[in-house]
């Protein structure tokens, strides 16, 4: 027990074993802290602790939880790499210098941390809840794929882990952080909970980033029936979706309360973010997923939300090409079938010339006409009526007249054609553009 302590010198516990819960909470280390090696059977105390030189915790093992909770670090420049097979907890600590934490541990809670200097949080096998930390300068959280190397070459022992658990890191929560200065490296996002989170759009993030997605395959057993496709979802999408009533299974229920309200601004950062770092199909994703948040909102006009939903249901946003060609397939084939039946003309209209020849020669004038199309009748749907139709179609989706000879109803529906098919080959060159580039 060494609460409230004060270490006037240089403290070192290398390589020693606690056997015990080991009670630092208050403690000042006046120079510096030496716990290298150090083993922490059962849980270690240092919260309120102020470590004014360096803190050593390099190779330590603490196979409980470790408490650094309202610690103060002034001059430590390295923590760790140490392993915790328990919870590290920072929250409320603070780094009033530049720190390099390096930490294979199983959760690690930075709820309120501030960080006054730069820092590089390099983790492996963790759960990170970063909950309202405060950090004014470039702050990083990587995942790093190998063990910590130590300063005499040897990778740290992580034998508190069992072989087949996971070293990724998975980000818990950023909720109430300002995100301008904030930079994520490789680490699972899946359960990350972004409500609250200011400046999201100055997020970087790097390297394989992942995050949630929407249920797969095609939901049946409900009417109507649904099929989600497959793109990058928030944590708490699943939440609000999960809710719902007549929710479709695969949507994940949890604690989050925010609804489409608040998710649209967090999509529509986000979707910035990845724009900024050239990623577009991770940008047309969130857009996506802002245009669905609006769509669902409470707070738009019926008429916004009208064509939002046909925006949606014809392209999926101008961003579902099959969805776009689907309904470009079904006009067309609409087309062909009006037209055979009411559009084209019974026969081709033969023109005609009339004239008067002047008694005793002259000039002669001739008028020439052309008949009015007949509307069908008999047999309409032939071969020769199918082939003229299908022509007609085919130059209105690329916005230009047939010269076939049609009858006022089948004038109509070429002009209706002639409008509505381009559009719908326009959305779906937009969503293949939006997929595909760069």
């Amino acid at each position: 027990m060494f609460e409230s302590a004060t270490f006037k010198g240089e403290a070192r516990f290398g390589s020693a074993t606690f056997e015990d819960v080991a009670v630092f909470g208050l403690a000042t280390f006046e120079s510096e802290a030496v716990f290298e090696s150090a083993t922490f059977k059962g849980d270690a105390e240092f919260g309120l602790a102020a470590f004014k030189g360096d803190a050593d915790f390099e190779s330590a093992t603490f196979k409980g939880d470790a408490w650094f909770e309202s610690a103060t670090l002034i001059q430590a420049d390295q923590f760790g790499p140490l392993v915790c097979a328990g919870r590290l907890v920072l929250s409320g600590a603070m780094f009033d210098s530049p720190v390099t934490l390096s930490c294979a541990v199983r959760h690690l809670e930075c709820r309120r941390t501030r960080w006054s200097s730069t820092a590089e949080i390099r983790l492996r096998y963790a759960t990170v809840d970063f909950a309202h930390a405060v950090f004014e300068y470039p702050l990083t959280i990587a995942a790093e794929p190998d063990p910590f190397v130590l300063n005499d070459g040897q990778p740290l022992a992580e034998n508190v882990f069992p072989s087949a658990y996971d070293p990724g890191v998975r980000v818990a929560s950023l909720r109430g952080v300002d995100a301008a200065h904030l930079v994520l490296a490789d680490l699972d996002l899946w359960e990350c909970l972004f409500t609250g989170t200011v400046h999201l759009d100055q997020l970087r993030l790097e390297g394989a980033c992942t995050f949630n997605t929407a249920p797969p395959a095609m939901h049946l057993r409900r009417w109507p029936p649904v099929r989600f496709t497959h793109r990058r979802v928030l944590a708490e999408e699943h939440h609000w979706r999960a809710r719902q009533s007549g929710a479709v299974q695969g949507w994940v229920p949890g604690t989050g309360w925010a609804g489409p309200l608040q998710l649209a601004p967090i999509y529509r950062a986000l979707r910035k973010a990845f724009e900024d770092g050239k990623h577009e199909p991770g940008a047309a994703d969130f857009y996506y997923g802002e245009m669905e948040m609006r769509r669902h909102a409470d707070d738009i006009p019926r008429s916004e939300k009208g064509l939002l939903t046909a925006y949606w249901a014809l392209s999926g946003y101008g961003l579902r090409a099959s969805r776009a060609l689907a309904w470009l397939s079904v006009a067309m084939l609409l087309t062909i079938v009006l037209l055979m039946a009411f559009g084209l003309a019974q026969d081709t209209p033969k023109q005609t010339a009339t004239g008067t020849v002047p008694a005793g020669g002259g000039k002669v004038t001739f008028e020439i006409d052309k008949d009015d199309p007949q509307n069908p009748t008999g047999n309409r749907f032939t071969g020769e009526r199918f082939e003229k139709a299908l022509n007609v179609t085919l130059n209105s989706v690329v916005f230009r007249a047939s010269g076939q000879d049609l009858t006022t109803a089948g004038t109509y529906i070429e002009m209706t054609s002639r409008f509505t098919e381009p559009v719908l080959l326009g959305l779906a060159v937009l969503a293949i553009r939006n997929r595909v580039k760069r």
